[in-house]
């Protein structure tokens, strides 16, 4: 089986701003923790620069003011509609060369589309990708250009059925807008509820439209939710429902921040439980792309998608931690010393599982069974 890796180090030269939680570095220290596990060589690998997008991929889903807007704001030139599209807002900020990064990390996650399609792999990971939140005409959340929407586009323009399964702790809005109303692309994400965390959408209710209702499933989370929660998620319905799909192409959009100690969510989801939800989806035996996301605890970052890489090379690490990464990280300040950090399961409290009772249940009638119809 052939794999095809995002190298992203060309990447490190964007920054997001010192006070902002978004850390691009993470991106370099993880391609680096991967480079110490021996993961980067060998004969069924291909490493890959990234790829600036195109306009014409980019407009498969943005609107082409939009993307015009954020060229001109790349290079420092104000426009009167900056803050309509939502740039220059500290979530969102506009910095040299902001358009490249954004192409740069779209144009990656359109590469692994395309080594799927020519069979050069049957496995695809870009770390930078990921970016979910982002709409037709604006920035939002940390998020320029859709990356995921773009490498989709490329697989249904090719045919394929896609599954889209979203872990970060934020609902992945920007990718649903896109495919709310077409049955070609299943949408799942797992999320902290909108209740109590940005965007603040992605309810048990929202099930697409049209053509598209039943194909589009929110499992919101309370907060501390823990490893249970998900074991129970996964078994009845992110599993079931994949099954049913029978989708040609499994996409995974990886954010790190559910894991527990992030500074922004609070889903306390143990990695080892998170490498638990990457063996799931590896045992579907899909061809698999796995784009990036959130994750603001960098240790976690980096040991998650470390995981996620070696999940897909079929490899099972050692725990401890190469001391030359370990030598690395602490100019960053980033410090761990074990991949899979506790051997502990996190327990989901029983008022968190009270509460999925009646998502799940809610989404068995009104999605799985109009899937296995």
């Amino acid at each position: 089986m052939n794999h095809s890796l995002i190298d992203p180090r060309t990447l490190l030269q964007y920054d997001f701003g010192a006070y902002h939680p978004f850390k691009i570095y993470r991106l370099g220290l993880a391609y680096s923790l991967m480079e110490a596990y021996h993961m980067v060589d060998g004969a069924d690998i291909r490493v890959l620069s990234p790829r600036m997008a195109t306009d014409p991929e980019a407009m498969t889903f943005h609107a082409q003011g939009y993307l015009e807007c954020l060229r001109l704001s790349s290079d420092g030139t104000w426009t009167p509609n900056l803050f309509t599209h939502g740039l220059g807002s500290s979530d969102n900020p506009v910095f040299p060369g902001v358009y490249d990064w954004a192409m740069s990390v779209a144009g990656s996650s359109i590469l692994c589309a395309e080594e799927i399609l020519s069979g050069n792999a049957e496995r695809a990971f870009n770390p930078a990708g990921g970016l979910h939140h982002a709409m037709p005409s604006y920035a939002s959340g940390f998020c320029h250009i859709n990356d995921g929407v773009l490498a989709i586009q490329a697989l249904t323009k090719a045919g394929k059925r896609v599954a889209y399964v979203d872990l970060d702790a934020h609902h992945g809005d920007g990718v649903e807008h896109a495919f709310y109303k077409r049955s070609d692309v299943l949408t799942i994400s797992i999320h902290q509820t909108g209740r109590t965390i940005f965007p603040g959408t992605g309810f048990a209710s929202d099930v697409g439209e049209g053509e598209g209702l039943g194909f589009s499933a929110n499992i919101p989370l309370a907060p501390g939710a823990g490893d249970d929660a998900y074991e129970r998620a996964f078994s009845e319905i992110i599993l079931p429902l994949l099954q049913a799909f029978q989708p040609d192409v499994l996409v995974t959009q990886l954010g790190s921040d559910a894991v527990i100690g992030d500074i922004v969510a609070n889903l306390r989801l143990s990695l080892r439980g998170f490498e638990r939800c990457l063996q799931q989806f590896r045992s579907l035996g899909l061809p698999w792309i796995a784009i990036g996301g959130g994750g603001y605890d960098v240790a976690n970052v980096v040991r998650a998608w470390t995981l996620a890489w070696a999940t897909m090379l079929d490899r099972t690490l050692a725990d401890e931690i190469p001391a030359e990464w370990m030598t690395e990280a602490a100019v960053y300040d980033v410090a761990a010393s074990r991949l899979r950090g506790s051997n502990e399961l996190t327990l989901s409290p029983d008022h968190v599982l009270s509460d999925l009772d009646g998502t799940l249940n809610h989404l068995k009638a009104h999605v799985l069974k109009r899937m296995q119809r």
